[in-house]
């Protein structure tokens, strides 16, 4: 009877898993691609999650929202007017956006970087990359939930798939005088 029983409840949580993952397949299968034309950044997202929100920083940036308005995406890429490096812009958010926090993931390579882990209720994943001879600094972070974490990181590694950091209108850096062969950020 024992044996029946753990069986009939590893049949029953594999059954709800495979519901569960179906459930979430079916909420990442519309996807919309958002192309900068000054930048050149591409990032596709799952279009049945995440919203458009109208924001007043115009083409540079765009903010995207889950329908309950808790889950967000933010893509931008600005031009490096400081001249900082990037280790010195990673310290700065290290310092003064995740300051608290809890880091779980934090890759780094000598164009871009990965921040991500927890504060309080809330899990974040921000990619910077550095194009154009670091003249331009291209952002996406997702902020969610961490009760949602099973949704939202499955997102997160779907659309870090789909994103391309921006080298300019021209792909070539056009306009942001970076040395030839710092013009293609690393992927």
């Amino acid at each position: 009877m024992f044996a029946s029983n753990t069986a009939a409840l590893g049949i029953a949580t594999a059954l709800l898993a495979l519901a569960s993952s179906a459930a979430i397949a079916g909420r990442l299968s519309d996807w919309a691609t958002i192309n900068h034309k000054r930048f050149g950044f591409q990032i596709a997202y799952p279009a049945n999650l995440l919203f458009p929100v109208p924001t007043p920083t115009g083409e540079d940036g765009r903010v995207l929202k889950s329908a309950d308005g808790q889950a967000k995406m933010l893509v931008a890429t600005f031009e490096n007017t400081e001249d900082l490096s990037l280790e010195t812009y990673r310290q700065f958010l290290l310092t003064d956006v995740y300051a608290n926090t809890t880091l779980d993931y934090t890759p780094q390579k000598p164009r871009w970087f990965v921040l991500s882990g927890t504060r309080g209720k809330e899990t974040f994943y921000e990619r910077v990359t550095f194009s154009c001879g670091g003249k331009l600094i291209n952002s996406w972070a997702m902020v969610y939930p961490t009760a949602q974490k099973s949704l939202y990181d499955r997102v997160v590694e779907a659309v870090a798939k789909t994103y391309t950091a921006g080298s300019g209108a021209d792909g070539n850096c056009g306009g942001f005088a970076a040395a030839p062969d710092q013009t293609r950020p690393d992927r």
